[in-house]
């Protein structure tokens, strides 16, 4: 059960501990559920690709309630006024898409921190701060317990990741393989030669920093593997692409068994 204003998953991570992770794309709170009961450490709700809001946001992280895994979102945009409602809706974790260099990354920090470290603006009200219950315990913890990271999807985003890595506020790197390998030139085939050589540059430059280092797989062998080189978190789990896997799966066993 997630300890009111402590973000478990983060003291996991300084703490070297590997942890799973599941994506919740469908903006449906009872997948959420579903995932949240199973017991996986951080749920990222996707506000970049998937069809949620901010009222689906909040429902499903309603929908974690009482169980262990600890929200994350990944946000829409590198957009201050955005990340300050997902923030306040409770989120502990957030992942900002389509980082570039050291100045985007500064403007994400300050996105997520409460003045006079950044500019996210304070109120008592919201649900993030218990509505105005005891506020005061959320407000001062937010900026050391929310868990900031940033994803590499570009060249760009590899050319200044030094310089990414030197803010000392963000906590990690997400490396989103479709969109760098499709930067890159290699549309949606991030196992090209030239997109594995600069994936293997973003890892060891992330890992030698001692940030955490995040990505997705697409099954638990490729999970796996990411964990044994280095990664801390890997989000492994759709409630979206995995549920059509399983189901044409499933489908092509039938067919075998009856056409």
């Amino acid at each position: 059960m997630l300890e009111k204003n402590k973000n478990i998953v983060k003291a996991m991570l300084k703490q070297g501990k590997k942890v799973s992770g599941a994506w919740c794309q469908s903006g449906s709170p009872i997948t959420t559920e579903i995932l949240a009961e199973a017991g996986y450490d951080a749920l990222m709700i996707d506000l970049e690709h998937g069809p949620g809001d901010i009222m689906a946001t909040i429902h499903q992280i309603q929908a974690m309630k009482g169980e262990v895994a600890i929200p994350f979102c990944r946000a829409p945009w590198n957009d201050f006024v955005q990340i300050k409602r997902i923030l306040d809706a409770g989120v502990y974790g957030l992942l900002v898409p389509y980082v570039n260099s050291k100045e985007e990354t500064l403007a994400a920090v300050s996105a997520v921190s409460y003045p006079s470290d950044g500019i996210r603006g304070v109120a008592g009200s919201p649900r993030a701060a218990h509505y105005g219950n005891n506020s005061m315990d959320y407000l001062k913890s937010s900026n050391e317990e929310v868990f900031l990271m940033t994803a590499v999807e570009t060249p760009e985003a590899v050319s200044h990741l030094d310089e990414i890595l030197s803010v000392g506020r963000l906590d990690g790197i997400f490396i989103g393989p479709m969109d760098l390998a499709t930067n890159m030139g290699y549309f949606g085939n991030p196992k090209a030669d030239e997109v594995q050589k600069s994936i293997r540059v973003i890892e060891e430059k992330v890992i030698s920093s001692g940030k955490s280092l995040a990505t997705v797989a697409g099954t638990w062998e490729d999970a796996k593997e990411k964990y044994e080189r280095g990664y801390s978190m890997v989000f492994f789990f759709s409630d979206t692409t995995t549920l059509s896997s399983v189901a044409r799966e499933r489908l092509r066993m039938f067919r075998e068994s009856f056409s």
